[in-house]
């Protein structure tokens, strides 16, 4: 469990951005003998062998082809995004010729508080004009550069009382003195090792400097950036590298980009990116249409997204009956409007394995006069008819810079994902 958590930490403290998530995995991948395969070019596949695609640099999907008369799929999906702001062009802004903040805007439904009197950097891409190419370069400034200042106390005495904050006032980051216009990006080319000049455009992020821990008395939590959703990222990259993959399957570990903004981009659930690779692998296999769609009947997807644990101080905000605590095990997500896919069937195959692998399973249903979240499992079920199940690890802190899970669960969950690509013929589901 030690050694899980602290490559979990890791793996989050080197993944700043959405590009840093995938190009980690990507690493992990390639040390592991995969096979990266272009979008734009032609692919050859052959049994026993282990390939990934990106889309973006900020979506990925790998997949393990043990033999090209497979039965179907089974697959893990997860997202690289996280609730963050997303700097916009020409940022700099003067104060009163003594301070310079950052213009900045939202990236999904975070909890803006979370961000006041942190230390924060920036990272993400830039891309740039190099002897007449157009190329993308990652950044990520490693050392604390900026802070978005709270209001003192005596400013504002009704700030312990609800108060709604402007994004377009209340929460720019503080990030010099008195700065020259273009200061900003002078800096990102300085960093990156680049000429302002080159630099052509970006697509560039602030993100928590605090890494992650281990905390209580027996240390059974882990807080960190981006627990949601990097822990089910990193599990479904580690059960896949450790597994003794499905003979019979082609496992595929699937991770997403722009979950957090609706997963309607090219390079979210939404997109085509899932369906043509599945597409792809089958028809490189001989698979006709038919035999395609043979082959999607006979799959399985777990949805991997973090669930919300019951909060010590809000225990009523949690369904009276279904109430899942940090460290008691993986949790069943259901909903009957069908934000999450579980149901029945597919509720029964991550049971099965939960009891097959000694793992204690939880459930979570929101309270029926409270609205939840959604996550990939039903965008994607709408782009290819798979059977799946919503599953994730329960947490605190939902979408707060800074989030708190258990220990334990996180092997869990990681042991739940490598019984899953191990499964074979012998169990229908």
């Amino acid at each position: 469990m030690e050694n899980s958590v602290k490559n979990l930490i890791q793996f989050i403290d080197h993944s700043p951005s959405c590009f840093h998530v995938i190009e980690n995995a990507k690493k992990q991948f390639l040390e592991h003998g995969f096979i990266q395969l272009e979008e734009k070019e032609h692919w050859n596949l052959e049994e026993g062998k282990s390939y990934f695609v990106e889309r973006n640099g900020s979506s990925m999907i790998a997949f393990h082809l043990p033999k090209k008369d497979f039965q179907g799929f089974h697959i893990v999906a997860s997202h690289s995004d996280s609730p963050t702001y997303r700097i916009k062009e020409q940022p700099e802004m003067s104060v009163e010729k003594h301070y310079t903040k950052l213009n900045i805007e939202r990236y999904g439904g975070m909890i803006p508080e979370t961000w006041f009197d942190r230390l924060l950097s920036v990272a993400g891409r830039i891309i740039i004009e190099e002897n007449g190419q157009i190329k993308d370069q990652l950044v990520n400034i490693d050392r604390d550069l900026m802070i978005i200042p709270n209001l003192a106390i005596h400013m504002s005495r009704s700030s312990n009382e609800s108060k709604q904050l402007n994004p377009q006032k209340d929460l720019l980051p503080l990030c010099g003195g008195n700065l020259t216009k273009d200061a900003f990006e002078e800096m990102i080319a300085k960093e990156s090792g680049v000429e302002k000049e080159d630099i052509l455009s970006y697509d560039l992020f602030l993100y928590n400097r605090m890494r992650g821990t281990t905390l209580g008395i027996n240390e059974e939590f882990v807080a960190a950036p981006k627990l949601d959703d990097l822990e089910c990222v990193y599990s479904s990259i580690e059960g896949m590298l450790n597994a003794k993959l499905s003979k019979d399957y082609v496992t595929v570990c699937a991770v997403f980009d722009n979950e957090e903004v609706g997963s309607g981009t090219k390079q979210g659930a939404g997109s085509t990116f899932f369906p043509e690779v599945l597409k792809r692998i089958s028809y490189l296999c001989g698979k006709n249409e038919e035999e395609y769609y043979m082959a999607v009947a006979d799959s399985f997807m777990l949805s991997a997204d973090n669930a919300h644990a019951v909060h010590p101080n809000y225990q009523d905000k949690t369904d009276p009956t279904n109430r899942p605590y940090i460290n008691e095990g993986i949790v069943l997500k259901y909903n009957a409007s069908q934000k999450y896919t579980t149901d029945a069937n597919s509720a029964a195959l991550v049971k099965y394995l939960c009891k097959k692998e000694k793992i204690k399973c939880q459930v979570f249903f929101n309270r029926s006069d409270m609205l939840g979240g959604s996550t990939l499992g039903n965008i994607l079920t709408g782009q290819v008819s798979i059977k799946a199940a919503d599953i994730g690890l329960p947490q605190l802190s939902m979408h707060s810079t800074y989030e708190t899970a258990g220990c334990k669960d996180l092997d869990d969950m990681i042991t739940l994902m490598g019984s899953f690509y191990e499964l074979g013929k012998e169990v229908q589901i």
